[in-house]
């Protein structure tokens, strides 16, 4: 079991950057595949970003990719998102979420665990 608490979210214009954090519990952290989601009002919930517990990089979703970079910190417990020359259209609630893997999914019903997500708005 893991409790994933996400931070950093906020208000900020077009053009500007935040960076989100996700702080977990339990002490096999290293074991997980992290996953950064987001779900903007009257949409599905969809990938941004993740990241294998093997290690290797991120993967990203076409829509950030150049803009957003995710990191993790296996002695921390915690996965970043740090998103840049954001957009209005990256206005969403952002999701961190942990699997028992080290396969990298997209689909959000693979993962087991999920935040509470924190809010992300950008205006004009």
């Amino acid at each position: 079991q893991v409790q994933l608490v996400e931070s950093g979210g906020g208000l900020v214009q077009a053009g500007g950057s935040l960076r989100l954090s996700c702080a977990a519990s339990g002490r096999t952290f290293s074991t997980y595949t992290m996953g950064w989601f987001r779900q903007a009002p009257g949409k599905e919930r969809e990938f941004v970003a993740a990241f294998s517990s093997r290690g290797g990089g991120a993967y990203y979703a076409d829509s950030v990719k150049g803009r957003f970079s995710m990191s993790r910190d296996n002695v921390k417990n915690t996965v970043y998102l740090q998103m840049n020359n954001l957009k209005l259209e990256d206005t969403a609630v952002y999701y961190c979420a942990a699997r028992t893997s080290m396969v990298v999914y997209t689909n959000p019903v693979e993962y087991d665990y999920w935040g509470q997500g924190t809010q992300v708005t950008v205006s004009s």
